[in-house]
């Protein structure tokens, strides 16, 4: 089938037109392409083909030019982009410059800069804290209601989807160990979550507001950030997660421009407690912070849960403007997780944690039974968000394969 006949209902048409980075059959020549059906179009090559002012930009081996040139040129490039790949006039220069998505390598679509991981959904927040906390008076902490909990994770170690995460080793100590042990662990756990890439920066010392989101803001991805639970246990008390987390994060190959998901915008929960004025997004002016994105999560071919992110109750306005109230600057090809993304029901569960509730109650898979991932176990992420006219806008999978240390 022609690249440009993509069949009806496909979430990757025109309407979507999702950015990667990849090589062709036979070279190791990295360029900037995007997905249209089960094909991809070499970005650069069209524009240089068309004759584009963007070509400076799209023939590069990595997203990072095109992020930093900010929301105006977005806007410009994505427009083209859809012209190339929609006007018959442009369908013989550009058909050739089409390679089967079966054929290509696709590489970590943009260089990161930082990551931050937050703790936006409440229903994760509430699990963990039943688990962790079963005597508490409240599941919550008492700062979660007011400000979006995060912490820094590791660049360096972000990794695209369809690397093979090996499985960590570090301290562990259980209930009834009388002193720490060291080796793999036994306790290794998916987090479904979605990643906002960073486009464009800002100055140090100037906080970046809700309203300003989708200037600095280029797109969206799946994202699974890994998680050692029996590491975690023993070493997060008292500054946080630190190589229960930092030894994996897989990203989708593709990054969802935000003007894809316009059609799937939606306002976040109804809010329980007051805002101070920088996270207060019910104020007017400020567009709606959630997306409705309808995840799922397979192990092994098996689907496990289906989280919903429009249920979360941060937004992703939201922990951009936490994370640089304080003057912190945004740099291009930063990262941050939503945190895990859960719903009220069980099978809305986005860790492992939760869904066996730490273990107590086995998943039943067709391989067998699993409380925590075992070596060879294949996890992957899919979602899609409603676009115009019932249509399905996916979003790029997130795969990966647990090897032994």
């Amino acid at each position: 089938m022609p690249p440009f006949d993509v069949p009806e209902g496909d979430p990757f048409g025109p309407h979507n037109l999702p950015y990667g980075v990849f090589s062709p059959a036979g070279s190791t020549e990295r360029r900037v392409g995007v997905r249209l059906g089960d094909h991809v179009l070499d970005a650069g090559g069209a524009a240089a083909a068309l004759g584009s002012p963007h070509h400076s930009l799209l023939g590069r081996p990595t997203l990072n030019p095109l992020l930093a040139a900010g929301h105006g040129t977005w806007s410009d490039v994505r427009r083209d982009l859809v012209s190339w790949v929609t006007d018959p006039a442009h369908r013989a220069t550009v058909e050739p410059l089409f390679h089967p998505l079966s054929e290509v390598t696709l590489h970590l679509p943009f260089e990161v800069a930082d990551y931050v991981d937050f703790y936006a959904s409440e229903h994760h927040a509430r699990n963990a804290g039943r688990i962790f906390r079963p005597d508490a008076r409240d599941s919550l902490m008492p700062n979660w209601k007011h400000l979006p909990v995060g912490y820094h994770g590791r660049a360096g170690t972000v990794v695209v989807s369809g690397t093979n995460v090996v499985r960590p080793s570090g301290q562990r100590k259980g209930p009834g160990d009388p002193v720490p042990v060291f080796g793999p662990s036994v306790r290794l756990d998916i987090e479904a979550e979605v990643g906002f890439v960073v486009g464009a920066p800002s100055r140090p010392g100037r906080p970046v507001g809700l309203r300003d989101f989708r200037e600095h803001v280029f797109g969206l991805c799946l994202l699974n950030d890994w998680s050692a639970r029996d590491i975690q246990a023993w070493e997060y008390v008292p500054l946080g997660p630190f190589l229960a987390k930092s030894f994996a994060t897989s990203v989708s190959a593709w990054i969802t421009p935000l003007e894809a998901l316009e059609h799937a915008r939606v306002a976040p929960p109804e809010r329980t407690h007051p805002l101070l004025p920088y996270l207060d997004d019910t104020v007017p002016g400020v567009d709606p912070g959630g997306y409705d994105l309808r995840i799922s999560v397979a192990i092994n071919g098996h689907v496990v849960a289906e989280p919903p992110f429009s249920t979360m109750y941060w937004t992703g306005a939201q922990q951009l403007a936490h994370m640089t109230v304080n003057g912190a600057s945004l740099r291009t090809g930063d990262l941050y997780g939503s945190g895990t993304v859960s719903g009220p029901a069980e099978h809305q569960r986005g860790s492992l944690l939760e869904l066996t509730w730490n273990g107590r109650d086995p998943l039943e898979l067709p391989d067998g039974k699993r409380t925590f991932l075992e070596d060879g176990d294949v996890v992957t992420l899919t979602a899609w968000a409603p676009g115009a006219d019932g249509r399905r806008v996916g979003l790029g999978e997130v795969t990966g394969r647990v090897v032994t240390g």
